[in-house]
């Protein structure tokens, strides 16, 4: 039986009272494995796609156009979803997530089944794919915010950082834990559609843990969820899960409205917005490439499993620079575009001159350490920029740019490499080339930053 409802009183809008109920472990366990198995499901069909996209004799360019629209889905959806926050209750909309994204992957993992048992045509196949894909973009993109806000809406203000730490780990955990285990996940029977089916069934699982496990919550605490952007192999930033502001400022009015062009957050953006297309680029090319410079197009399951690994070490690297180098080393935003923009350019040059496995692997990890210091250094430029009061419109712009750059670079990137080889790569170079040079002379240094605000 499920738990019975845990309801506040309405007429209470703070969610830092001392008085607040604590999430225990077993729930915080069920908020974990939503956040990972959203991203650990999308990174694993990432790993997969283009081996699938191969053995339907589908052109590469529109294997990757799926990301694309599923990314275009994803930014246009996820605002929408998290300002449900605090009307439609966070559960619901976790649930709602939930059931997107196992639809998605078994109704995607049918299309593809049948498709590569040759029941209807590559075409076909494809355009059903892309249709079920969608679902993950435009609902599952639902449950990120949704499990932000109910953290936050819970936990004493003492705790809430950790929380939030610890939440946002399993959202970039799954980036690295997907493209792991999909090649184990591939069976006879099912073939190399096997792990949207697996994903499908946790799916269900988690599914059932939150309706048993975690209480009915009050939508009345207004604690709304951040915005994410979609998990990709290299994970997201780590600042886009962070604690509220509990400042006491007037809740009741409007918030200022933060314009694109305001002088103050435009260097950022236009640095947020250069630097996620040079990542977009490669990211929407290395798996295409894994499979041709390794020879693997012939032999699947070993071109799944080369591109998990690539996909992992990216992960991985990124989730150093993120959690390892930014807060021991104490970068600033302006420092951790620089360095970020340094090795990012290293990275893809020495992926595109890379023709075995191990270089590939440490090109990408490389290129990603880098992209890895530029992410947050870009978020956290953008935040400080702004006023507090002025924090939740800057964090949906940010949001924004960050997910805008998957929409069209992916399958630009794709394009561009099917007719000329390693450009993707020698133009994402050119870019952190360019965006290291303009930001020396544009971006604030941290110390101005600090002492502006």
């Amino acid at each position: 039986m499920a738990d019975s409802p845990d309801l506040e009183p309405l007429n209470r809008k703070n969610s830092s009272f001392p008085d607040a109920k604590p999430i225990d472990s077993t729930r915080m366990a069920v908020l974990f494995s939503v956040m990972l198995v959203t991203a650990s499901g999308n990174t694993a069909m990432q790993s997969i796609l283009p081996t699938i996209g191969t053995q339907l004799d589908i052109p590469d360019f529109w294997v990757s156009a799926a990301f694309s629209w599923s990314a275009l889905l994803w930014v246009y959806t996820a605002p929408k979803w998290a300002r449900q926050s605090d009307h439609r209750g966070r559960k619901a909309l976790m649930r709602l997530g939930m059931i997107g994204f196992t639809t998605s992957f078994a109704l995607a993992g049918l299309a593809l089944f049948f498709g590569l048992l040759g029941w209807y045509s590559a075409l076909w196949t494809f355009i059903l794919f892309a249709l079920f894909r969608s679902l993950y973009g435009g609902l599952g993109s639902a449950a990120p915010p949704a499990v932000q806000a109910y953290v936050a809406s819970r936990t004493a203000r003492a705790d809430r950082t950790k929380a939030l730490s610890l939440i946002s780990s399993s959202f970039g955990l799954g980036t690295i834990v997907g493209p792991a285990i999909a090649p184990l996940l591939i069976i006879p029977v099912l073939g190399l559609s096997s792990p949207m089916f697996a994903f499908a069934a946790i799916g269900i699982l988690v599914m059932v843990a939150l309706a048993l496990k975690l209480p009915n919550d009050n939508p009345g605490y207004q604690a709304r969820g951040v915005v994410t952007s979609e998990p990709y192999s290299s994970a997201p930033s780590s600042g886009s899960l962070k604690e509220e502001d509990d400042s006491g400022e007037d809740e009741t009015g409007l918030p200022p409205q933060l314009r694109w062009g305001d002088k103050r957050i435009k260097p950022w953006l236009v640095t947020g917005i250069m630097g996620g297309n040079a990542h977009a680029l490669i990211l929407g090319v290395v798996g295409f490439l894994v499979l041709d410079r390794l020879g693997l197009r012939d032999n699947p399951e070993m071109g799944i499993q080369m591109t998990g690994i690539v996909l992992m070490s990216g992960a991985a690297a990124t989730l150093l620079a993120q959690w390892g180098l930014i807060p021991l080393l104490q970068m600033g935003p302006r420092s951790s575009i620089l360095w970020g923009m340094v090795l990012g350019a290293s990275g893809c040059l020495l992926i595109g001159f890379s023709h075995d496995l191990h270089g590939i692997i440490i090109g990408f990890a490389v290129a990603s350490l880098g992209f890895g210091l530029f992410r947050p250094g870009f978020t956290a430029g953008a935040s400080l920029a702004v006023k507090r009061s002025e924090q939740n419109g800057v964090a949906g712009i940010v949001a924004s740019v960050n997910g805008m750059a998957f929409i069209i670079s992916p399958a630009i990137g794709v394009l561009l490499y099917t007719y000329a080889g390693p450009l993707p790569f020698w133009l994402a170079t050119s870019i952190c080339i360019f965006l290291f040079g303009w930001g020396f002379k544009t971006l604030k240094l941290d110390e101005r930053l600090d002492a502006d605000r």
